[in-house]
């Protein structure tokens, strides 16, 4: 192991993981696993689901959905942001023109 990686254990669903990744990622590592632990106790706990692998499948696609939503919601403000940007700069655009327009 690297000078620069840390050894990190990690405990999901009373199992434990040890992981390498770099020093200043440790603290981002431990956050992950705890989010994955308790998303994957919560289905679980809901009984729908049976096993471990398919424990961790419906954790995995429940998190990435809630990526994906996330990233739309981010994509949709920006396009928001855009839109009022290129509105406001056509407003000061034609300000502008009005503005020499009188000057003249």
């Amino acid at each position: 192991m690297s000078a620069d990686l840390s050894r990190v254990s990690v405990r999901i669903l009373e199992k434990e993981y040890h992981v390498a990744c770099p020093m200043e990622e440790r603290a981002a590592l431990l956050d992950s696993a705890e989010y994955l632990n308790r998303k994957m106790r919560e289905i679980r706990d809901s009984g729908k689901v049976v096993g471990l692998d398919r424990i961790a499948v419906m954790a995995a696609l429940n998190i990435v959905n809630e990526l994906l939503q996330a990233k739309g919601r981010d994509e949709g403000a920006d396009s928001d942001l855009a839109a009022r940007l290129k509105a406001m700069r056509e407003r000061v655009e034609s300000a502008l023109v009005r503005g020499q327009h009188l000057g003249n």
